[in-house]
C-alpha cells in the first residue's frame, strides 16, 4: 500500500559512561596450579603422619611375637610347690633375657597374692578392669624408671602346675611379665619413614615440574586462540572456527560467534541507513538549497514569500524523513537476541487501538475524514511490545488517511477469530492496492506510481518489522465494504497471536 507517516521521535541517545573500578586480574595458569599444588602440599604432611601410624603399627607385630615368646618361656618356668611359686629359670636363661644389645628387657614373676617372686620388682601391675583369661597374652605400654617399655603380660593358673595332687578349686593365677625398651622399634619405624619420604623428596619436585609443563601445554590453545584473535583484521567479523578450539572452551566460542554476529548485524543495519539517509536525503536538500537561492535573488516580497514557504514545506518532508529512518533503524535493531533479554508482555491490544485512535482523531476531522474504532469491551490480551505496536498502528492509520479522499471514512477494528488469534484491521475507503503491487509495498522507499500523495515509502516497511518481530502475519485485501463505490478501499489485516493464559497459570507454584 502507499506510504505511512509516523511521528516517532529520537530517543536521548546521551548515555553516562560507566566508572571504572579497579580490579585485581587473575591468571587461570596460576589459579588451577594453586587449586593443583595447595591440595598437594597439605596431603603431603597427612601422608608423613600415616605413614609413621603405619610404619608403627608394622614395627610393632614381628617385636610383639618375639616379646610372647619370651614371656611364653619365662611362664613354662613357674611351678607352685609347698603352696610358693617356684621358678627354674637358669641363668643361661637369663641371660638370653638380657642378650639385646639395644633393647633393655625386664620380667617380673608375681604369686597369687602379687607378691615379687622374681624379677625386676619396678615393672608396674596391669591396670586392666577385668581379668583376662590364663595363658592368654596381652601388650601394654607402660613406663619404667621414666623409660617407656612394651610390655607382654599373662596369668599363669598355678593349679596346672602344682606338683602335689590338687585338693582345692579356688583359682590361684600368678602373674608373668616381659618388657623391653621401644629402641629397636623406633629404629624400625625411622628407616620405614626415611625409605618413603627420601623418595616423596625427589618425587615432589618431579611432580610440581610435570605439573606445570601439564598447565602450559593444556593452556596452549587458549593463547593460540588469542594471537588469531589479535592478528585478524579490524574489519573481519567472520565467526571463529569452533574446530580448532578445546571442547572446554566451545562454549566460550559459540558465545563470541554470536556476539561477532550481532556485531556485524548493527554495522550492517548502520551502514544501510547511513547509505539510504545519505540517498533520501539528496533531493530535500537540493531542494531546501535552490528555494533558499531563490529566496535570496528575489526583490518581489510575494515571490520570497512562496520560496519561503516551499522550503518550509521541504523542510517538513526532510523531518518526517528522518523520523522514519530513525524509527526503522530502532525497529531492526530489535532482532532476535534483543527480543530474547526483553521478552513480549501481555497487553491489551483493545485498548492501545482505543487510545491510538484517540490520537488520531483531529488529525482526520483536519482532512474531513471520518475515523471510527469497532472493537469488544472485554480486552484482548497479545503478547507484545507496547511501543512498538502503537508504532506499527499509527503508520497503518497515517497510512490510510493520507490516501483517503475528503468525505470518506477509515476504520480500525479489533477482534478474535476461531484460531486463538487477535485480528487488528485498519480500512479506508481509498484507492487501494493493486494485486501485483501488494508484494512490493513493503519494500523501503517503495512508492507506487501514479499517487500524487506525498511520503517517504518506509511507513509500511516500519509495520513489517514491527510484524516480524511479533510473529504476526499481514494480509492485504480490497475493503468489502466499498462494493459498488468508485473507489476499491483498502483492508489491512495484521494477525497476531493471543497471549496464552493457561501456561502462565502452570508456571505459577
Amino acid at each position: 500500500m502507499p506510504e505511512t507517516r509516523t511521528e516517532a521521535t529520537t530517543a536521548d541517545a546521551n548515555a553516562s559512561p560507566a566508572s571504572s573500578r579497579g580490579r585485581t586480574q587473575r591468571s587461570l595458569f596460576g589459579e588451577i596450579l594453586d587449586w593443583m599444588l595447595v591440595p598437594l602440599l597439605l596431603l603431603w604432611p597427612l601422608s608423613i603422619a600415616i605413614t609413621y601410624i603405619v610404619a608403627r603399627s608394622i614395627a610393632n607385630e614381628p617385636f610383639d611375637r618375639a616379646l610372647e615368646d619370651k614371656l611364653t618361656a619365662v611362664a613354662q618356668q613357674i611351678k607352685e610347690q609347698d603352696g610358693r611359686v617356684i621358678t627354674r629359670l637358669s641363668n643361661s636363661a637369663r641371660d638370653i633375657l638380657h642378650a639385646d644389645d639395644i633393647d633393655n628387657v625386664y620380667f617380673q614373676i608375681r604369686d597369687a597374692h602379687s607378691n615379687v617372686v622374681d624379677g625386676d620388682p619396678e615393672m608396674p601391675l596391669p591396670k586392666d578392669a577385668e581379668m583376662p583369661p590364663p595363658w592368654s597374652t596381652q601388650f601394654r605400654n607402660d613406663f619404667i624408671r621414666n623409660t617407656e617399655v612394651r610390655i607382654a603380660y599373662t596369668y599363669v593358673d598355678l593349679h596346672k602346675t602344682r606338683v602335689e595332687p590338687q585338693l582345692s578349686l579356688e583359682p590361684r593365677l600368678a602373674l608373668v611379665q616381659v618388657g623391653e625398651t621401644l629402641d629397636k622399634r623406633s629404629q624400625l619405624v625411622n628407616q620405614i619413614i626415611k625409605g618413603v619420604i627420601v623418595p616423596e623428596f625427589i618425587i615432589l619436585p618431579v611432580a610440581l615440574i610435570l605439573v606445570w609443563f601439564a598447565l602450559t601445554r593444556g593452556l596452549r590453545p587458549l593463547a593460540e586462540l588469542q594471537q588469531r584473535i589479535h592478528e585478524r583484521r579490524p574489519d573481519d567479523l567472520s565467526p571463529i572456527d569452533s574446530g580448532l578450539v578445546p571442547e572446554e572452551i566451545l562454549p566460550l566460542v559459540g558465545s563470541f560467534n554470536e556476539l561477532l554476529a550481532r556485531l556485524s548485524h548493527s554495522i550492517r543495519m548502520q551502514k544501510r541507513f547511513i547509505a539510504d539517509a545519505a540517498h533520501q536525503m539528496k533531493t530535500p536538500l537540493a531542494g531546501m538549497r535552490m528555494q533558499s537561492e531563490l529566496a535570496l535573488r528575489q526583490d518581489d516580497q510575494i515571490e520570497i514569500h512562496k520560496s519561503l514557504e516551499q522550503l518550509a514545506k521541504s523542510s517538513r518532508s526532510a523531518t518526517r524523513m528522518i523520523n522514519q529512518l530513525l524509527a526503522l533503524a530502532r525497529v531492526e535493531n530489535q532482532g532476535p537476541q534483543a527480543q530474547q533479554r526483553q521478552p513480549l508482555l501481555p497487553l491489551d491490544l483493545a485498548e492501545l487501538a482505543r487510545e491510538t485512535v484517540q490520537d488520531w482523531i483531529q488529525a482526520s476531522f483536519a482532512r474531513r475524514i471520518d475515523l471510527g474504532y469497532e472493537g469488544p469491551a472485554e480486552p484482548i490480551v497479545v503478547n507484545g511490545d507496547r511501543t512498538l505496536l502503537r508504532e506499527l498502528l499509527n503508520n497503518l492509520i497515517d497510512n490510510a488517511l493520507n490516501y483517503t479522499p475528503a468525505g470518506g471514512h477509515a476504520t480500525v477494528r479489533v477482534r478474535t477469530t476461531s484460531t486463538r488469534q487477535a485480528m487488528l484491521e485498519v480500512e479506508d475507503t481509498g484507492p487501494g492496492i493493486a494485486p501485483h503491487e501488494r508484494e512490493h509495498i513493503f519494500e523501503r522507499f517503495y512508492r507506487i506510481l501514479g499517487t500524487s500523495v506525498e511520503g517517504s515509502g518506509l511507513g509500511l516497511a516500519i509495520v513489517r518489522e514491527i510484524a516480524l518481530q511479533h510473529q504476526a502475519d499481514i494480509v492485504i485485501l480490497d475493503n468489502p465494504r466499498c462494493i459498488g463505490e468508485k473507489l476499491p478501499g483498502c483492508l489491512m489485516r495484521v494477525m497476531l497471536p493471543l497471549h496464552d493464559s493457561t501456561a502462565e497459570t502452570d508456571e505459577m507454584p
